[in-house]
């Protein structure tokens, strides 16, 4: 999998990846590729690397192809190829100018699961800096300040707890809540990280289905439930729980990555891996966090072939694919890693 997955890298960077505006020192990813028009057969947002500053802003994809890049990195690290690693640092480092750039200039943003995901690539970042470099980034430690310090500002009593979707604060929801319960643990705040993971627990845990709802809408004679399934909210949480790794916590991990298997993918194993927009993206996050379940020891080795399984399949089910959207391509990429990174265990 691991030729897979670093031509899944460049065939990203080659079609969507472009400096932004032209400048250098940074990095960013065109919504579509240059190969194909958009459904309404307009033009491209882009020509020749060159944004128009009004065009389409997936903040969020921004923050996966970060995280790929990252995996790339510590591939290459693992490989010994101490050069490439410097290449996916640099490329890590402009790509996180250019969202900055392209988002007036600042970090936060209107939704809160969007920060999340940032928040998580860019601790992740700190990380790889000081692997190849011997220490932080400084940009990703400042993004990692201030965007903890808006995940933090989001969440209070309405409903118990719980962190909002969005700044309208109406909604709190598993896309907000899991990714910054993982944040957290990753963050040694592991109280705030419990307390979110026991307030999803609470709120949205389908015992009947043994996986979390969507969420939670504040309406004006209560709450309203959207029952929505969704591959990627299981994702973080299986991260969070192993993060804090309790017995209860592995316990659960379990339960969730075979509800998972049972509800989510096909006979096969395979995820849905079409979902569209954002959706395009949702089995790549899944499998990333799946990949931690393969490769931790602590969970039954039934539960890790389980995740395995369902990782390897659908990495089968993209090895034709050509995808049209950063985000697919992304979620191609993040599934070979993921399938790469399982295939040592």
């Amino acid at each position: 999998m691991k030729e897979l997955a670093r031509a899944a890298a460049e065939d990203t960077h080659a079609r969507f990846g472009h400096r932004l505006f032209g400048l250098p020192g940074t990095w960013i990813g065109r919504p579509y590729s240059l190969r194909h028009q958009l459904h309404d057969g307009s033009m491209l947002s882009d020509i020749n690397g060159f944004s128009h500053p009004f065009a389409e802003w997936n903040y969020w994809w921004q923050a996966h192809y970060l995280d790929a890049i990252i995996d790339d990195g510590l591939a290459y690290l693992a490989d010994g190829d101490r050069g490439a690693a410097q290449n996916e640092l640099r490329r890590a480092k402009d790509l996180l100018a250019g969202i900055r750039v392209r988002n007036f200039g600042v970090f936060p943003n209107y939704f809160f699961d969007d920060m999340a995901w940032l928040a998580l690539a860019c601790q992740r970042l700190v990380g790889f800096s000081r692997q190849v470099e011997g220490r932080s980034h400084r940009g990703a430690k400042q993004a990692v300040t201030t965007l903890r310090k808006q995940l933090e500002g989001g969440i209070d009593d309405v409903l118990d707890g719980g962190l909002y979707w969005s700044r309208k604060r109406d909604f709190k929801n598993v896309p907000a809540n899991a990714p910054a319960a993982l944040f957290f643990a990753r963050s040694g705040d592991r109280d705030q990280s419990r307390k979110l993971l026991d307030w999803m627990r609470t709120k949205l845990f389908s015992g009947h289905q043994g996986l979390y709802l969507d969420g939670l809408r504040i309406t004006s004679s209560g709450h309203k439930m959207e029952e929505a399934l969704y591959t990627y909210n299981q994702g973080p949480i299986l991260g969070a729980l192993l993060e804090l790794g309790t017995a209860v916590d592995l316990d659960h991990a379990g339960t969730l990555v075979r509800a998972t298997r049972r509800h989510l993918a096909d006979e096969a194993g395979i995820l849905p891996v079409n979902g569209g927009g954002d959706g395009n993206l949702f089995a790549g996050i899944l499998c990333r966090y799946l990949a931690l379940c393969v490769n931790d020891e602590r969970l039954d080795h039934e539960v890790r072939d389980m995740a395995q399984q369902m990782i390897s399949s659908t990495a089968g089910s993209l090895v034709d694919d050509e995808p049209r959207r950063l985000s697919a391509a992304v979620q191609r990429w993040m599934v070979f890693s993921a399938a790469d990174r399982c295939d040592s265990k």
